[in-house]
């Protein structure tokens, strides 16, 4: 077989045998196949994509690449979830330690954030001390112990992954279903979970613009877990303004805290609680929307959040230390209202200016820097009265406010957002 004539296969919108895409993926781990042949790859299946089959192949040469963790000397079903990306989503930080805190274990590895989309990760090490790279041995034991770990993935889970997705982002080949796909679900399945609640965002912040995408991706992932023995579920979320009050990796952790003492805003609360409900239901715990509340806001979840924080090596009272940003700007309505949009994406992206987020994957973040919303879509607003605070590491320009004043829109008519939008099993 020869690289070239699978890519010119491809390119001519023929469908790749089994054996081809192994060969293929096999190749390029061990580094034969070079990066300039995968980005050709990369980019025919762009324009002429994949089918189900050939998605199935790809994510399972992908997981075959690498490790697999074997998490069977963890008692109990244990479960995963994956968010698909988008702008403020501190969920993770919430929903893994409110799951956990039934009794279920949560063994997660999770990611960093590029461009306008935040990682997990990156939160978490706002906490000074907290250890993302501690060893297999090491997560499993803790997940056995006290149910709950997250922690970056492995350099050698997934390789075939690791290396197409740094192509991808540079060959503006990210947002295609099949390589999507493909690559979430070889990482979901090498990370040796029962269960996966994957959250598939959709709107402005989001890969996917459109719901029939997102429901193309949902669909596809879902099939892609059952296949393998996995329990999966997607749930299609609202990116269309970015998720709770804050975005900015300090301010989020600020954030999620603030949640699970009660003191969240009621709309991404709820959403917390209906994710958790779905997850539990995946690991075959019914619980009631009324009792899984209470473990958010009433103090177990956030008990075993700082038991995770402590193992980990973050430092507690460094946890609850409010950003150190230099600069708070505030942002005043101007006319009478409703608020009627926040684009998550020009907000994501603004946020990433001040630091809070990366360009490119070298980029070095602020972890103190980003923005609190005290509205949100749907919510009524006084001219005079604040809409929102930007922290910032200096003085904002004129321009800069502007740029960020324009984008808070302001109507006579008040809407009513939802944040799941619909559940695919």
């Amino acid at each position: 077989m020869r690289a070239v004539d699978l890519i010119q296969k491809k390119r001519d919108g023929q469908e790749l045998s089994t054996q081809e895409i192994e060969w293929l993926v096999s190749n390029y781990a061990q580094g034969i196949v070079p990066d300039y042949q995968m980005s050709a790859f990369a980019m025919a299946v762009y324009f002429k994509g994949m089918t189900t089959r050939e998605t199935k192949d790809l994510t399972m040469a992908m997981v075959k690449s690498g490790e697999q963790i074997d998490l069977s000397a963890i008692p109990g079903v244990k479960t995963d979830k994956h968010s698909t990306g988008g702008v403020g989503d501190k969920v993770t930080l919430n929903l893994a330690p409110l799951v956990a805190s039934f009794g279920v274990p949560v063994a997660k590895m999770s990611g960093r954030g590029l461009g306008h989309t935040g990682g997990t990760l990156d939160k978490l090490e706002s906490i000074k001390g907290y250890n993302i790279n501690i060893s297999q041995d090491d997560f499993i034991k803790q997940v056995q112990e006290i149910g709950l770990s997250v922690i970056g993935q492995s350099d050698k889970l997934v390789k075939a992954d690791k290396m197409l997705y740094a192509l991808r982002d540079v060959t503006a080949t990210v947002d295609i279903i099949p390589l999507i796909a493909s690559s979430v679900m070889s990482k979901k399945i090498a990370a040796g979970a029962d269960s996966i609640l994957l959250d598939v965002t959709v709107g402005d912040g989001a890969f996917m613009k459109t719901i029939e995408d997102a429901e193309k991706l949902s669909r596809l992932m879902v099939d892609l877990g059952k296949e393998v023995g996995r329990k999966t579920i997607a749930v299609i979320t609202n990116m269309s303004q970015p998720l709770g009050r804050s975005i900015g990796n300090r301010l989020e952790v600020l954030e999620a805290i603030q949640i699970m003492q009660g003191e969240g805003r009621e709309d991404v609360t709820n959403f917390i609680c209906d994710l958790g409900q779905l997850m539990l239901e995946l690991a075959g715990v019914s619980k009631s929307k009324e009792e899984i509340k209470e473990h958010l806001v009433s103090g177990h979840a956030l008990a075993k959040f700082e038991e995770m924080i402590n193992r980990q090596g973050g430092d507690l009272i460094d946890l609850y230390r409010p950003s150190s940003a230099e600069v708070q700007t505030e942002i005043f309505a101007k006319t009478d209202g409703y608020i009627t949009a926040l684009p998550a994406l020009e907000f994501g992206l603004f946020a990433m200016k001040l630091g809070a987020g990366r360009a490119v994957k070298t980029d070095q973040l602020d972890y103190e820097t980003g923005i609190i919303f005290d509205k949100k879509v749907g919510d009524s607003v006084l001219a005079g009265e604040r809409i929102a605070v930007i922290y910032s590491s200096e003085d904002l320009s004129e321009n800069v406010i502007t740029e960020f004043e324009k984008n808070v829109k302001i109507g006579k008519e008040q809407i009513a957002p939802e944040e799941i939008i619909k559940v695919i099993s």
